[in-house]
């Protein structure tokens, strides 16, 4: 006989295991089934986030950044480095050590909530008299069912056709996070999040970064003035980004990788490099699922499909984060995990997606929340704007990082703010601020009134605020 739950949660990544914690907080029996496993064949909870996503790439690109301040920004500060050495094997060691405390932390935290875990690969069996049956498919298989379901199943890199993953040449995600030495040439199909980041960390320690773009703008879906500014410095950086290119052949070798190109000239160009991140997006993980066994049913992009509260066109059946609509965004999943969980419940769950923030952990990193100008004027929506540059701010001249300005959007009549955007120094800090103020229907002169600490980086969030009114004080 099967074990029962009341929820069974399909993925242990960020939606998966926050949602089988707040289940179980609010009185459930949940069990939470997940696939990953470590080197040594045992779980690895997290998800992509954890074990090659989130973590691990803050971790690089945290220890990538030490490595270039103390090579060129420590002797303004008079201290002085003699033989600086970039030693990556420590550097990966150190990041796997704080992914394996992040899988850690949540073992401990399913254990504490009483959360009944399974490793191994989920699929469904059957559905008989109101509960799902799931195979689990681990050392040992087993069999448990559940009368609620969640599925958070997350998401998978996205290949180029004619140029698959080996993860030693041609690298996902997963293969930029454990490249074993400095590569001299790198390239990176996509300027994205991932792209970005990788290129970043690998930049900064010595890699010749090459990144390849097809569309014609740099971060299309960013606030044009910030994604001009923030090319600007990574271009000044030595980030050679090309944009409006179009993907040829690619050809692997036994040390490199050959990529034929068209730029937006429309020359025929040609690159060599000694390993290849491609990262085009991603595609919702479907994998192993047997959807079809109980007629859950996917949109025609693979998603599977949801109504505005994560339902599925099965009774119970929820689903949550990268495999469904919506942005792939690991605080949505765990927003939607807490909503869906509380639904469940009875209660009434919230996300709101027009106060998702957005982060690219670049340096400067790159943070914006609601709506973009392009937006506003696309929508036909009187708007006012209001900016102010961290060069202008006393705490950011402090750190010695001033590239960057903090942007206001706020609507021409009520002034309630509709979109924020940053790109400086802690901008994924800075950025909660404007978050909040927009979910309680902040207008810009609130945040301009209340008073900021001094010197902080958060002083330039409050002048932009003011500029929107043209009354900034400091500059």
């Amino acid at each position: 006989m099967s074990k029962q739950f009341d929820v069974v949660v399909i993925g242990g990544g960020p939606g998966g295991y926050i949602a089988a914690i707040r289940a179980a907080q609010l009185g459930f029996s949940v069990a939470c089934v997940d696939a990953w496993s470590n080197d040594k064949g045992g779980p690895a909870l997290g998800g992509t986030c954890t074990n090659v996503g989130c973590i691990p790439s803050k971790a690089l690109l945290q220890s990538s950044e030490h490595f270039e301040h103390a090579g060129h920004a420590f002797a303004d500060h008079g201290i002085k480095v003699k033989g600086l050495e970039l030693d990556v094997a420590q550097m990966l060691a150190r990041k796997n050590t704080i992914v394996k405390q992040n899988n850690d932390g949540i073992v401990y935290l399913f254990k504490k909530n009483k959360v009944t875990f399974f490793h191994g690969l989920a699929s469904f069996v059957q559905a008989v008299d109101g509960l799902y049956s799931i195979k689990v498919a681990g050392k040992a298989e087993e069999n448990i069912s559940g009368k609620h379901i969640v599925i958070a199943t997350g998401s998978n890199a996205r290949p180029l056709p004619g140029a698959e993953f080996d993860e030693d040449l041609i690298l996902s995600n997963d293969g930029a996070l454990t490249i074993a030495a400095v590569p001299k040439r790198l390239g990176v199909i996509g300027a994205g999040v991932i792209g970005l980041e990788m290129g970043s960390v690998w930049r900064r320690c010595g890699a010749e970064v090459t990144v390849l773009e097809a569309l014609p703008t740099f971060l299309g879906a960013v606030d044009e003035q910030i994604a001009k500014e923030a090319n600007k410095l990574f271009v000044k950086q030595g980030l050679s980004i090309n944009l409006g290119v179009k993907i040829g052949d690619i050809v692997k070798g036994k040390k490199d990788v050959t990529v034929n190109y068209t730029d937006d000239k429309g020359a025929a160009q040609k690159a060599v490099f000694d390993k290849l991140i491609i990262s085009i997006g991603r595609t919702p993980n479907t994998n192993g699922l047997n959807a079809e066994a109980v007629g859950l049913q996917l949109d025609e992009r693979g998603f599977i499909a949801v109504d505005a509260d994560c339902k599925t066109n099965l009774t119970n059946v929820w689903a949550v984060g990268d495999v469904v609509r919506g942005p792939m965004l690991a605080h949505k999943a765990e927003e939607e995990g807490v909503a869906v969980a509380e639904r469940i419940a009875g209660q009434h769950g919230h996300v709101n997606f027009n106060t998702i923030p957005w982060v690219i952990y670049t340096s400067p990193e790159i943070a914006w929340v609601g709506r973009t100008e392009q937006q506003l004027k696309a929508d036909g929506v009187a708007y006012k704007a209001g900016t102010f540059p961290f060069m202008a701010n006393g705490r950011a001249r402090a750190l010695g990082d001033t590239s960057g300005m903090v942007k206001f959007l706020a609507d021409a009549t009520t002034d309630e703010i509709l979109g924020v955007h940053i790109v400086g120094p802690m901008a994924s800090e800075l950025i909660s601020e404007a978050v909040v103020a927009m979910e309680f229907r902040a207008s810009a002169e609130d945040i301009a009134r209340i008073c900021h600490a001094h010197p902080s980086l958060s002083e330039a969030t409050k002048e932009a605020a003011l500029a929107v009114d043209k009354r900034s004080l400091n500059f």
